[in-house]
Parts: C-alpha cells; structure tokens; sequence
C-alpha cells in the first residue's frame, strides 16, 4: 500500500481544492492520503467525497500550529472529532490569530512595498486559513519576488524585519487537547532545522508523556543522519514512525508520495482514533 499522510488543499496554503488534491493522489497512485490542512477541517467533507469517487482512502486530519518552550511546531492530528470543543476552540483562536498576523505583515511590507490587504485576498479562496504563503502569492503576483520559495527566504522570514509572531497553544496543551477530542497526535518534520530552530529529544519525551503517538520521521527536510536519529528516538520512547510528501500542489516542489507511511503504522493510528477513514 502507498499511503501519504500529510498533504495541503486551497483551504490552507495549498493550490488545490481538496476533490482536486484527492485526484491527484489517485493520479500518484496512492491508496492512502490524508488531508492535514492547517488549523481547520473545513476541507473534509469535499475531500471524502472525492475520496469515494476516486477509490482512494482519506484519512482526516488537521496540522496544529503549536510551540514548544517558544519554538514553532507542527502537530498532525488524525481522524479527531471535528466537533469536539476540546481542539476545535484551540483551532478557531489560532485561525482568528493568523488573520490578525496576515493583515500585520501586510502593514509591515506596505512602509516598503506596493503591497495591500486586498492583493492577499485575492490570493484566497473564503473560507481559506489565512497564512504568510498568501503574503507571499501575493508578493510574487506584484512581481516583487519570484516565488514562494524566494519571498520566504527574506521578506517573509522569520528572522527578517517584518515578521510578526503569532498565537498557537503550547505544545503539550495541544496534544492534550488532540488527544481529549480523540485524535491521534503527530509530531510533523521534527528534525527540520532548515525551517529554523528544533525543539531538542527531551520536549519530544515529554510531549510522548503528554500523550504523543509518532514523528514524522520520513520527510524531505530531514537528512539521513536525522532519520536514523529520529527512528532510534521513535524506539526508545515507544511511539510510530511516518512518512509523507508535505505536499501543497505547486505551492513547493513536494511530489505526491516522495515519502510513505507503513500499513502497520496507519493501522495503529486507526485503533486509536475516534472517527473513521473514509472510503474503506
């Protein structure tokens, strides 16, 4: 079985409306995608869908915006109760942050570029979880850099001048929170230091306390070294190892399936979630 289990639609900062990305993982040849858009849901019920239609298994799920001892990571949460207030109102007080934070980069870049709050809108679809990749298809629309890549390799940085800082639960609150609305926690890309700083193995057992169910050991961002590390961690504390693309459609250079995940691995993460994949 070929099962990816973290990909991006249009309703966060991917380019492809969630039947679109599910067409596309059938086109890939996968048996198995799960949609992990950031901070929201909204894009499950189009996904599942497509899911039937295209005889591919959706696994729901949702990337939590989190930080750890002020370092940013990313939580995957699988197969939760989207209507379960225990993550659900943690999700809606970062969406509600991310578009404060949207409109103040926005107010930054404009002292020094041609740039307004409508060119990021029309980067968006409502609905849409605002994020900086909108700031950045916008800044690239304006011809004010050529890509994604190049706007957040300076104007969109987060060690440049016109980054802004915004609200995410900390990380042990929010695999608490994952794990209360019966979702299955992933701790997404935790070697990839090229994103900046990482949060050492020790917040990494502790999140396993705290009820952590995997890494993401598999992704493109991390080297060899980092897989072998992170592997022999996984081990030692207990918890599945996955991979996935990260895909985001042309959003970045991500293929559909660069990175799988086991069946023996998705099989646990379905023993312990609440909800159910769709399309088995």
């Amino acid at each position: 079985m070929r099962i990816d289990l973290h990909t991006h639609s249009s309703v966060s900062d991917g380019t492809e409306p969630p039947a679109e990305l599910v067409a596309s993982a059938a086109a890939a040849r996968l048996d198995v995608i799960a949609l992990t858009d950031h901070d929201t849901t909204a894009g499950w019920t189009e996904a599942a869908q497509a899911a039937v239609r295209h005889g591919v298994v959706l696994v729901p799920g949702t990337e939590v915006s989190a930080l750890s001892r002020g370092v940013s990571v990313h939580l995957l949460s699988y197969l939760q109760d989207p209507a379960d207030p225990a993550l659900a109102d943690v999700l809606a007080r970062t969406r509600d942050a991310r578009l404060h934070r949207g409109r103040a980069i926005v107010e930054r870049l404009a002292e020094d570029y041609p740039l307004t709050w409508d060119d990021v809108v029309a980067r968006h679809t409502p609905g849409t979880v605002v994020g900086r990749p909108h700031v950045a298809d916008a800044l690239v629309a304006l011809g004010v850099v050529p890509d994604r890549t190049a706007a957040f390799a300076d104007l969109l940085s987060a060690r440049g001048r016109y980054y802004v800082p915004y609200y995410a639960p900390e990380a042990v609150e929010a695999v608490e929170a994952i794990r209360a609305s019966g979702g299955v926690p992933v701790f997404a890309h935790p070697g990839a230091d090229g994103r900046g700083r990482v949060v050492p193995d020790s917040d990494i057992a502790e999140l396993a306390e705290a009820g952590l169910a995997g890494l993401e050991v598999h992704h493109r961002d991390h080297t060899p070294e980092q897989r072998e590390r992170l592997t022999a961690l996984a081990d030692r504390l207990g918890l599945l190892v996955t991979g996935s693309s990260d895909y985001h459609g042309t959003g970045k250079d991500n293929l559909l399936g660069e990175n799988l995940t086991s069946p023996e691995a998705l099989a646990e993460i379905e023993r312990q979630g609440r909800t159910a994949v769709v399309g088995r």
